[in-house]
């Protein structure tokens, strides 16, 4: 740990231009030109056909995760593009396999996701917009099931007997938009419609985005599309995507969105971004085949799991690996002294102000964090994404209570050197991965009930002395049954800013009671999706939006996105 040296000052540089084409970065990863589909200069498409599943066997996967987020922000995305970068530094063959931006945080608060200060993926600003057309095209299909469900309800010829106040399918829409959570569609006489109530969630909150990234081949990604459920008939029989043929068409639209984006790092380290769904609703990992991308075409492939380790860590293995096959080798465990101190109960505006006894408070976090991950039988390595205020005693500290517990942590200036910066992380990484890889456990068997499912996640992974189960979720659990569905694993819905189901419940809160008012299905998917607490699946706009700061030049240059 180089917990001695002065941390960086802030850089003042731009967000900065690509600085290799992408057949140039393409050729770094043995992919020959005529391999590739261009999007311009700067951006491509990868055939499927690249994904080696022999050479994937052989490469080191590198899972990114963090300690509880807070609003100091963590750095998961910088924190993967530098340790891949790093990785590169040291001579290593290494890409970032990263999810695409949503237009809402984008516009919203957020602002773009690409990274920051040196440790960023380029072009900036077609990531963080449209981006070779992932998304709308994620919506079209959504929204096509939409207008054929709708139009199920008026057929006269082969009208399956849809019951409209069972359908759960919304529309989406790739923007904050408070103001379409709850509407009543179908006005205007029959010509218009059904009356019914619905809504719009966002993109990256569609069933059809989870599917995207779970899908492993196009007849994968049809018979996943045809399986979303629908609703049920008036005499309660269940209606599927297939059984209103929206399954083909659907996968049509998302031909070209189910192949890989290859993009670069400010310092030309191959970049794989593809998919991007929510983390605390969906998976919140990148796509299954553009990590099998990843693994096929380096030796180290880098990739990031949304939220904390409780959520997107979970997720990524007890969801994405049990699909896929997959496991990671190592694992990096980021974590700020911010985030420490905020955890340890120091309001926001004071976290800059040295507080020794926050971190020591703030720690417990981070330690359960550490013990899931034990769980899963993964030893991290902390990886502390250093801020320009953090001071070396306080990094000194964390370091010495990381020590106490067995687990190696490394201090990463990614932000203020890039690649350079973060090669001792990365190192670190590299000699994590070097141990014989471990047999995958998981939270819980496919066989335990629905119940058992979520009481093991709730107290195993999160802390909760235990569980009740609200009206609608007991219904839920029976329509589950009746379905014959208890067998899927679960993506569950909760905040990711607490362990527990309540935000305010800050460090290691312990023995609470988790409450789950409600279970969706996701079956074509493939999971269940218990919802505890309240979640938003369409944001809204902040007070002054991120959108208010964003222009054009005359010379077409955007402008203000962060």
């Amino acid at each position: 740990m180089a917990a001695s040296s002065a941390p960086s000052p802030a850089p003042a540089f731009s967000v900065g231009a690509p600085s290799h084409l992408i057949t140039e970065i393409a050729a770094k990863l043995g992919i020959p030109a005529e391999a590739l589909e261009p999007y311009g200069r700067f951006k491509a498409k990868l055939p499927l056909r690249l994904i080696d599943p022999a050479k994937a066997a052989r490469a080191k996967l590198i899972l990114v995760s963090a300690v509880t987020p807070t609003p100091a922000g963590e750095g998961k995305t910088t924190t993967s593009i530098g340790l891949a970068d790093g990785l590169s530094e040291l001579g290593k063959r290494a890409v970032v396999v990263l999810r695409e931006p949503s237009l809402g945080p984008v516009f919203g608060m957020k602002g773009g996701a690409t990274g920051g200060g040196k440790a960023r993926v380029v072009p900036h600003d077609d990531i963080n917009l449209h981006f070779n057309g992932d998304f709308p095209a994620v919506e079209k299909a959504h929204n096509l099931l939409a207008a054929l469900i709708d139009n199920q309800l008026q057929k006269k010829k082969d009208n399956l007997g849809l019951d409209p106040l069972t359908i759960r399918w919304k529309r989406v829409f790739d923007m904050n938009d408070r103001a379409l959570r709850k509407m009543v569609i179908g006005l205007g006489g029959r010509g218009s419609g059904i009356p019914r109530e619905t809504g719009f969630d966002i993109t990256a909150a569609s069933e059809v985005m989870a599917i995207l990234c779970f899908a492993q081949s196009y007849a994968d990604l049809k018979a996943k599309l045809g399986g979303i459920f629908v609703g049920f008939t008036h005499d309660k029989r269940p209606v599927y995507a297939r059984d209103i043929h929206a399954h083909g068409a659907m996968a049509a639209l998302l031909k070209n969105a189910l192949l890989p984006n290859l993009v670069q790092t400010l310092e030309g380290t191959p970049a794989i971004i593809h998919g991007g769904p929510f983390g605390n609703i969906a998976q919140g990992t990148n796509t299954i085949l553009a990590t099998r991308m990843g693994l096929s075409l380096a030796d180290y492939a880098v990739t990031e799991a949304g939220f904390g380790f409780d959520l997107g860590g979970e997720k990524f293995l007890d969801l994405k690996c049990r699909a896929s096959g997959l496991w990671p080798d190592a694992l990096a465990l980021v974590a700020t002294i911010r985030a420490l101190k905020y955890q340890g109960g120091v309001p926001v505006k004071e976290l800059l102000a040295p507080n020794a006894d926050a971190i020591r408070r703030g720690f417990a976090n981070l330690e359960k964090h550490i013990e899931n991950a034990k769980f899963f039988g993964i030893a991290p390595v902390v990886v502390v994404n250093r801020f320009p205020p953090d001071l070396t005693e306080e990094a000194a500290l964390l370091h010495s209570l990381c020590s106490a517990i067995g687990v190696p942590c490394v201090v990463s200036d990614h932000f203020g050197k890039g690649g350079e910066g973060a090669r001792e992380a990365a190192a670190a990484l590299v000699e994590a991965a070097a141990s014989p890889k471990k047999k995958p456990r998981f939270a819980y068997e496919l066989t335990e009930t629905v119940e058992e499912k979520i009481m093991a996640l709730a107290t195993r992974i999160y802390g909760a002395g235990c569980v009740e189960f609200g009206p609608k979720a007991r219904a839920d659990i029976k329509t589950i049954a009746d379905l014959g569905l208890s067998g899927l694993p679960l993506c569950m819905a909760k905040t990711q800013y607490s362990f527990s189901d309540k935000p305010a419940l800050l460090g290691r809160p312990a023995g609470f009671t988790f409450t789950v008012r409600e279970i969706e299905i996701a079956a074509g998917a493939g999971f269940l999706i218990p919802i505890a607490g309240e979640i938003m699946r369409m944001p809204g706009l902040p007070e002054v939006p991120s959108a208010e700061h964003i222009d054009i030049d005359d010379d077409g240059n955007i402008l203000g996105l962060t």
